[in-house]
């Protein structure tokens, strides 16, 4: 039963692992980009418009409260069979949903206690996104990071945040990684043209788990 449990709590960190080892085995090699069509369809799942809402996942820690009833608010964590315990009704589904629609999903279930119940979902603890929803360099920059994703943040900020190229990158030749409808498509991207030039065409929008890589010059 517990390693049942123990491989049900890491199963996202180790999908995230499959996918950066991935991009570490492919940047060992001269890597194609993707086609233009799966380009576009990549880069258009990052149109900035609104943020898509925050779902629960097993270890995230939420905060219940009940309008008028504080001896049924409670803040736990999701336990990794993805549900939470609630005073009257028991356990109830968590992971796999937005924190207003587990606000709706105990209300429904209150109901047949108390009358009209209004209950709030407030998320105190994003343990589970911990790797997934990150941003990373790698390659020939000062400091290859992993940071937390920033709406807004482009491969622009991403090479600062990493201290700068190296004297030997190919800024030309970098590679943004997008996990995509169950593949990576490779995104061609021009750090020299956007630092030399001031051509932002290829500063494109990072999104949780992209992956920048820098390779270095053949010489």
């Amino acid at each position: 039963m517990l390693r049942r449990l123990s491989l049900r709590k890491f199963s996202g960190f180790g999908r995230f692992l499959a996918f950066a080892a991935t991009i570490l085995l492919v940047g060992c090699a001269v890597t194609p980009s993707s086609s233009p069509e799966k380009i576009r369809a990549a880069l258009s799942s990052n149109t900035g418009g609104d943020t898509p809402p925050y779902i629960l996942g097993a270890t995230d820690v939420v905060t219940v409260s009940v309008w008028r009833n504080p001896d049924l608010s409670t803040s736990v964590p999701i336990r990794p069979d993805g549900k939470i315990s609630v005073p009257l009704i028991g356990d109830v589904q968590a992971s796999g949903r937005a924190p207003q629609e587990l606000a709706r999903s105990i209300e429904v279930d209150l109901s047949g206690f108390i009358r009209e119940p209004q209950v709030s979902v407030v998320v105190t603890s994003m343990g589970s996104h911990e790797f997934t929803d990150r941003v990373r360099v790698t390659g020939a920059v000062a400091n290859p990071i992993s940071l937390p994703h920033r709406d807004g943040m482009t491969v622009l900020d991403m090479l600062l945040s990493a201290g700068g190229a190296n004297p030997f990158a190919a800024l030309n030749n970098a590679m943004l990684y997008r996990p995509y409808q169950g593949e990576v498509v490779a995104i061609p991207v021009r750090l020299d043209d956007i630092l030399s030039r001031g051509n932002i065409k290829t500063n494109y929008r990072m999104q949780p788990g992209d992956i920048l890589t820098i390779p270095e010059r053949s010489f």
